[in-house]
């Protein structure tokens, strides 16, 4: 079983919720909050949720906010972390085929529960090619 650490800001924490309800019955789940919708900063919840993943060997990561974009943009501050917002099935799969991210970053403002759930089971299920893309991620 993989260890997932999961986390969002107060814009995200509903799909949070559903995606960890879901998520808790064939994965390793850990919430690493916020416990409510008020109001946070979530580059306090990135940075969290990033130095675990970069911590805990072959885990993965599920951030969520409004747009999903400041999330990514403040988990890849993180040394060994590669954090993809992801939107499609196509860029989903291509994040960890090609640059091995072991974090998803969703959008709750821009995407709905059926399609997040869908992006994290493909980005869970998709495996590192590795070849050509092991050189150009050694490089991040």
């Amino acid at each position: 079983m993989k260890k997932i650490f999961i986390a969002s800001d107060h814009a995200g924490f509903n799909l949070k919720k559903s995606i960890t309800k879901k998520l808790s019955k064939k994965q390793i789940i850990i919430d690493l909050g916020p416990r409510n919708d008020s109001s946070v900063d979530y580059p306090d919840y990135a940075h969290k949720l990033s130095k675990k993943v970069a911590s805990n060997k072959g885990s993965f990561g599920v951030l969520v906010c409004g747009s999903g974009m400041g999330m990514s943009i403040t988990a890849n501050k993180n040394k060994s972390v590669r954090a993809a917002l992801c939107y499609s099935i196509k860029n989903t799969k291509l994040s960890r085929l090609h640059n091995n991210a072991n974090i998803i970053t969703l959008g709750a403002r821009l995407i709905d529960k059926k399609k997040a759930l869908n992006l994290i089971r493909v980005f869970l299920s998709t495996k590192f090619e590795g070849g050509r893309h092991l050189r150009r991620v050694k490089k991040m």
